[in-house]
Formats: structure tokens, C-alpha cells, sequence
């Protein structure tokens, strides 16, 4: 113990220990099993929690490789990939870690991004989520997955690509919740390409104005409105580290996504504001199905993980929430790698 430490004495050694043994437990097993949800809306998001252990025994049955051929345009959805996604609706088990925070989630119809709505509804969020129009029916069972928990849902469609919009986007969903301190910035675009000859312009430009700049225009405009103890989540990849040959530009933007989040987190700790990122390794999500991978990869998919398979989104749920949640509060700066034993 330090000599700063020293001079506190007890009142350190409690809060530390119930620091360290909250990450533990959120990052090692999640929040899956713990006790029935304690919101504010009482009873109603109660009555809908699955029963405890249903993570554990879905996590026993989650598919592994060979997986059948399929093609989506993109974005795709969910509701049609073979098998379906697991992004927790009969499995995640809140317990009031978030009651009555304001969340805005990028991408929030599907994959990564819908488990975290999940679970932030069911741990006592309101939740705003942004999404493409093509995703429109993904999106209305996300919205009526949160009422269902008892949380208020506002369904944000539009294009990120567009400065304007992003603006619009952030100011919409703090007026429809009365204010934001949880912002996730998950939405993405991948697409597989085999030669570097072969990414146009547009098609890079596509990348980066998803992947990049509307993280950019959404902090900025995000800003403003977030109080000390408000939190951002970036959802960057294992790509950052470990690129492959066929995502370039992919990786590109992820590799950029962990340095935004490391320095902004330097220059906005004064303010009492965490950030922190996500990298997964390979997660059954449409973003593989509509373009992400070829279709022989696609097959393999997750297999040459340790685990020999792709992990589920509902699997990265916990992860979020520990970062949005007051028990972190002093973790900022760091990406979190959820990969299946891949490392990063």
C-alpha cells in the first residue's frame, strides 16, 4: 500500500476488494445467474427474467462449425441467419446494476449491439437504439424486448455515415430519455475482400465513415450532455491486433477505434467520463453473413478459436455492462478482449 493509501486506511481496502471482485465476476462469469432485477419499474421486468443457470446451459449448446451456406445483402438480419443468433432473450439475468441510466446504442438491432441492449434494459436502462431502415424488423423486437423488461425504448433509424444525422441522432435520444450517460458505439461495416487491388474508394470510404467518423461526429456530439460518472463503450475487434489478410480496411478502423478510445479516455478521466472498448474475436452476428466473410470461411467460422467455435453475442453481454455500470469506476482506457481464448 502506498503512502496516499495509507492515509485512508480502512475506507480503501472495502471499496477495492468490492472493485476487484465486481470485474471479476462480471468479465470471468457475467451477470447471467445472478439474483431477480431490482429497477425501478418493479415487478414488471421481474416477471421476465429467465431462470437462473439458463446461460450455462445454452453456453453447452452453442453451435460450432461446419455451418450451413448462406448469403444475406446487406446489413442482413438476424432473424434470418441459420442458426439464430443468441443475444440473451431467454438467457440474461439483470439484477438492477444500471437502474435508471440512459443508454444510446449504435448498431443496437442485432449481433454485439443487441445483447448489450438486453442486458442494459434488464439491469434497469432506458435504451435508444440506432439502426439501418433495412433493419427495421430486428430492430421492433429489440424495442419490444425492452418494454418487456419494464424499460423505456426509443427506436432511432438512420445512417450514420451522415455528420448531420449523427447529430440528430444523439440529440433525439437524449430528449426521448431525458438524458444519456451510457453511450456504446457499436455499429460497424466488414466486408470481405481478397486483394487489396480490389477495395475501391467507395468501398474504403463506406468502411471508415462507419467504423470511424461516426464514432467521431457521435463522441463530439455526445459530449455535451454526458455528467461525471457517464461512461462510452467502443466496440472495436480482435482485427486491431491480429488482422487478416481479407478484412484491410476492417482492420484499419479498428485499429483506429483503440487508439481513439485510449487517448479520449486520457482527456476526459478530469472530466469524471470513462471509455473504454470491446474487442471479440469471432461473434455469430449478420455482420459475417451479409458480406464479412466468404462463404468458405464462413463455413469454419470460429473454428480455429480454442474453443473451436464462434462465440454468441449474449456471451460479450456481461462485459458492457460491467463497463457501464458505477463498479468500474476507476477503469478507463482499457479494451477488453472477448475471443474465445484467441488473446489480444
Amino acid at each position: 500500500m502506498d503512502s496516499e493509501n495509507k492515509k485512508t486506511g480502512e475506507a480503501v481496502e472495502p471499496s477495492r476488494r468490492r472493485f476487484v471482485s465486481t470485474v471479476a465476476t462480471g468479465l470471468a462469469a457475467g451477470a447471467a445467474a445472478v439474483p431477480a432485477m431490482a429497477q425501478q419499474s418493479g415487478a414488471a421486468g421481474a416477471d421476465k427474467q429467465p431462470p437462473p443457470g439458463r446461460a450455462r446451459e445454452a453456453a453447452a449448446r452453442y453451435p460450432a462449425p461446419p455451418f450451413p451456406k448462406q448469403e444475406q445483402p446487406w446489413p442482413g438480419l438476424a432473424s434470418k441467419m441459420t442458426p439464430r443468433p443468441d443475444h440473451g432473450e431467454t438467457t440474461y439475468r439483470g439484477s438492477g446494476r444500471l437502474a435508471g441510466r440512459k443508454a444510446l446504442v449504435t448498431g443496437g438491432d442485432s449481433g454485439i449491439g443487441r445483447a448489450a441492449v438486453i442486458a442494459f434494459a434488464r439491469e434497469g436502462a432506458d435504451v435508444a437504439i440506432n439502426y439501418l431502415p433495412a433493419e427495421e424488423p430486428d430492430a421492433q423486437e429489440v424495442v419490444q424486448l425492452i418494454r418487456q423488461a419494464g424499460r423505456k425504448a426509443v427506436a432511432i433509424p438512420g445512417d450514420i455515415r451522415d455528420e448531420a444525422f449523427c447529430r440528430k441522432l444523439v440529440d433525439e435520444a437524449v430528449r426521448q430519455l431525458g438524458g444519456l450517460d451510457i453511450l456504446v458505439n457499436n455499429a460497424s461495416r466488414q466486408k470481405s475482400v481478397e486483394s487489396i487491388l480490389d477495395i475501391s474508394s467507395a468501398d474504403f470510404d463506406w468502411t471508415f465513415k462507419t467504423n470511424v467518423y461516426a464514432m467521431f461526429w457521435i463522441m463530439k456530439a455526445a459530449l455535451p450532455h454526458l455528467k461525471p460518472g457517464s461512461c462510452i463503450i467502443n466496440t472495436a475487434s480482435q482485427q486491431a491486433y491480429d488482422p487478416s489478410e481479407n478484412l484491410v480496411d476492417y482492420a484499419m478502423t479498428k485499429a483506429a477505434e483503440v487508439s481513439l478510445t485510449k487517448s479520449l479516455a486520457k482527456q476526459l478521466a478530469s472530466k469524471g467520463i470513462r471509455v473504454n472498448g470491446v474487442a471479440p474475436g469471432p461473434v455469430w452476428t449478420p455482420l459475417q453473413v451479409s458480406g464479412g466473410q466468404t462463404q468458405e470461411n464462413l463455413k469454419s467460422f470460429g473454428g480455429d478459436t480454442p474453443m473451436k467455435r464462434p462465440g454468441q453475442p449474449a456471451e460479450l453481454a456481461s462485459v458492457y455492462v460491467t463497463l457501464a455500470s458505477d463498479e468500474a469506476s476507476f477503469t478507463t482506457g482499457h479494451v477488453y478482449g472477448v475471443s474465445g481464448g484467441g488473446g489480444t
